[in-house]
């Protein structure tokens, strides 16, 4: 297949440090690549990619901290130029979220959308004045059954498991770990509290971007001490991955629907169990007393601090590689892009012939699970 990825241009693919998306968007184009499709990615310039590279900026805007409508230009001029070329692809795959949606709904190439983020009320309006478009979720928990969209498939995301080395036994002394962006909706001051009252010390690494400037300074910055709370900034993959291996657990204390979290997966799969708000796609992703636990309140989290031990560290690695590994992921992304081109082919056979001889319509796609 002829296939285009089009990935926001905040970050490179694959990002060099936070960038979910991206790195999801680099998993998907290389093994596309490898398994044989010809596949175009659209992203920032400084991206590096074995397929075709398509720049919509010489370079990654966040680092550079263009804000919009600085940023909202090179997106336009990015969708601009994609659906110029649509002729030359069977298929165009958005992460871009609702900013295509015009564009797609022009279209003669099926275009499916994953969506990375939650809905906003904008996008709740947006997605809802574009209902038949090819949405696919990255959890079940994500979609929105009350908006009437046109799901077409959960395709949970996935890591390369290989590269995340297997830690058997936390580091000693043993520690905590927080990874993620410093907002108020991933929970650093819940993840703070919890690594207090359980006595461990906590080890945080995330972007602070500016529009979460002012929960970070009031909230989380005067309980960093540089000893019990550490705080490291944004780190790179090396480092990340070093930090969830050796951590006795991750904390994930969220208050909002997450849509995956990819933190879980990468810290089951460096074989340390995740303490995490049942909320949001955390209970597809942890299984509750087996990879770590799934908590209702931060009392929840210090308890479960206490259980951590019991948890098997080999468990979490096999899970993570059963049901969140590469191949599953773009076996499911190669489903959703030949169900699209049937459904074309379907539809056009449907104009083509009279109605007493039309096929029966094909049932619903089935939503992931574990």
């Amino acid at each position: 297949m002829r296939i285009a990825q089009v990935t926001p241009l905040w970050e490179q693919v694959p990002p060099s440090a936070y960038g979910g998306t991206e790195m999801i968007v680099s998993l998907l184009t290389e093994e596309l690549v490898r398994l044989g499709h010809q596949v175009t990615l659209f992203a920032t310039g400084d991206s590096e990619t074995s397929a075709r590279l398509v720049p919509g900026c010489d370079r990654a805007l966040r680092p550079l901290g263009v804000l919009p409508p600085d940023y909202k230009r090179y997106e336009q001029q990015q969708l601009v130029k994609i659906f110029a070329m649509a002729h030359e692809f069977d298929v165009i795959h958005c992460h871009v979220g609702a900013a295509a949606l015009p564009y797609a709904q022009r279209s003669q190439t099926p275009v499916v959308h994953t969506l990375h983020l939650p809905f906003t009320p904008r996008c709740e309006q947006l997605f809802s004045q574009h209902r038949q478009q090819n949405l696919i979720s990255i959890s079940n928990a994500h979609q929105r059954p009350e908006l009437e969209l046109n799901y077409v498939a959960t395709v949970y995301n996935a890591i390369a498991v290989e590269q995340f080395t297997f830690y058997p036994q936390p580091e000693q002394p043993p520690y905590l770990v927080f990874l993620g962006r410093m907002s108020e909706a991933k929970g650093p001051h819940r993840a703070i509290e919890i690594a207090k009252r359980s006595g461990l010390p906590l080890k945080m690494a995330g972007k602070v971007s500016f529009e979460e400037k002012d929960f970070f300074e009031a909230q989380v910055a005067p309980q960093i001490d540089g000893e019990q709370i550490q705080f490291f900034g944004e780190v790179s993959q090396s480092r990340k991955k070093e930090l969830l291996g050796k951590a006795t657990a991750t904390l994930f204390p969220i208050s909002w629907p997450e849509p995956f979290g990819l933190v879980m997966a990468e810290s089951m799969a460096s074989g340390t169990p995740v303490i995490a708000m049942a909320l949001g796609s955390a209970p597809e992703i942890v299984i509750d007393g087996k990879t770590g636990f799934l908590c209702h309140s931060v009392d929840d989290g210090v308890e479960a601090v206490t259980r951590i031990d019991r948890i098997s560290r080999q468990a979490c690695r096999d899970h993570v590689a059963l049901n969140f590994g590469v191949e599953r992921m773009v076996n499911g992304y190669e489903a959703v892009y030949r169900q699209v081109l049937g459904d074309r082919a379907e539809r056009t056979y449907r104009l083509q012939t009279p109605r007493a001889n039309l096929r029966p319509r094909r049932p619903e796609p089935v939503k992931a699970t574990l």
